[in-house]
């Protein structure tokens, strides 16, 4: 009888965190279909979540209590046939526990949606900058594999001397999302969704906004906590907390999808997860040529890139005024979303990476 194979996966958080619930999470189920017996402990707990997302500062105790626990998970992650880390094995400690793990002979799989490898070589302390500006690209140089979110990510990869490194964006499921056409909707509903720590790059959309409200009727939607702190819009806008459950069905309330971001190095690890949600949702977007936006939208295609507060309000006037191009674009973005961005096509191609794994190491 054949050995269910084991796979301890180590998130950063649990399923409230995003990026955790998109890159670990939501694979779960499939590779438990798969015959794989899989474990998972996230890094950080709750608590800690909800703190962050109310904009508490996190109480020592429970983060020492979650360095102790992963401490405790690692003790005995000898007994897998693979271990899984989500960036880091422990934020802000040298990367001994990823060396003791390769030493162990199991080795491990390392994945990142983000480019948290600036919290060191930019960080603004220098001791940090000394002692750990290359933590991340040794833990990439070591691992099996070396899953990124996009290409910035994956050059930052090959120049650290990773192996093998494999492109994977952060995707949907396109069975949980549908296109929703709002035809009776009094107003355009621009929309944007994020979490806590991103509401900032709404800030460079204010002034736009105040420009369109002079002379288009529109409504701004916003996705997100709701302790979060939005700037002070003069358009009419609403707050509409985000829940798991609903995320698909608040989205598709959004005429136009929108993704603002600063064009610096942080930004550019970003994975352009927005706007795959709103393309699912069959909507145009209109989003800033930073990092792999570029990749996903198709300028006149599925939406629009803007850089200037002029190229915003242009694009944003024109979808807002033509109903049948929001429709057209929609379409287009709904199309690409099911060919390029969909969680089966990542599955397959993770689980094929895992079994070449898993072949060497036989």
């Amino acid at each position: 009888m054949k050995k269910k194979k084991k796979i301890l996966f180590l998130p950063k958080y649990p399923r409230q965190g995003a990026s955790s619930r998109l890159r670990t999470f939501q694979y779960l189920d499939l590779w438990k279909q798969q015959g794989v017996e899989v474990s998972v402990s996230s890094f950080f707990n709750s608590k800690y979540l909800s703190q962050i997302y109310q904009n508490q500062k996190p109480q020592f105790i429970n983060v020492l209590k979650c360095y102790l626990k992963r401490c405790w998970v690692l003790m005995y992650s000898w007994r897998y046939d693979l271990i899984w880390i989500e960036k880091e094995a422990f934020p802000f400690l040298p990367s001994y526990a990823e060396w003791l793990i390769e030493k162990l002979g199991k080795g491990y799989i390392v994945d990142y949606d983000d480019a948290v490898f600036h919290n060191y070589d930019q960080n603004p302390n220098w001791l940090v900058r000394t002692w750990m500006g290359n933590k991340i690209d040794w833990v990439m140089r070591h691992s099996r594999i070396v899953f990124v979110g996009n290409s910035y990510l994956g050059k930052r990869a090959k120049l650290a001397g990773a192996l093998d490194v494999q492109i994977l964006p952060t995707v949907v499921e396109t069975t949980v999302y549908s296109v929703h056409r709002n035809n009776n909707n009094s107003k355009i509903r621009l929309g944007w969704i994020g979490s806590p720590s991103t509401t900032k790059y709404l800030n460079f959309l204010t002034s736009i906004f105040e420009e369109l409200s002079k002379t288009l009727d529109f409504e701004l939607l916003i996705i997100n906590s709701p302790h979060v702190q939005l700037p002070d819009f003069t358009c009419e806008y609403s707050l509409i907390p985000w829940k798991e459950e609903e995320e698909s069905s608040q989205i598709s309330q959004f005429d136009i999808g929108m993704m603002p971001l600063p064009d610096s190095d942080w930004e550019k690890g970003k994975c352009a997860y927005k706007l795959i949600q709103y393309m699912a949702c069959g909507l145009p977007v209109v989003a800033s040529p930073v990092g792999m936006n570029k990749d996903v939208v198709r300028p006149g295609e599925n939406g629009f890139l803007a850089s200037t507060e002029l190229e915003w309000l242009e694009a944003l006037s024109l979808l807002i005024s033509d109903s049948s191009l929001r429709v057209k674009m929609g379409d287009a973005g709904r199309k690409l979303v099911e060919n390029e961005y969909s969680l089966e096509k990542n599955f397959e191609k993770i689980k094929r990476a895992v079994e070449g794994v898993f072949h060497k190491g036989r």
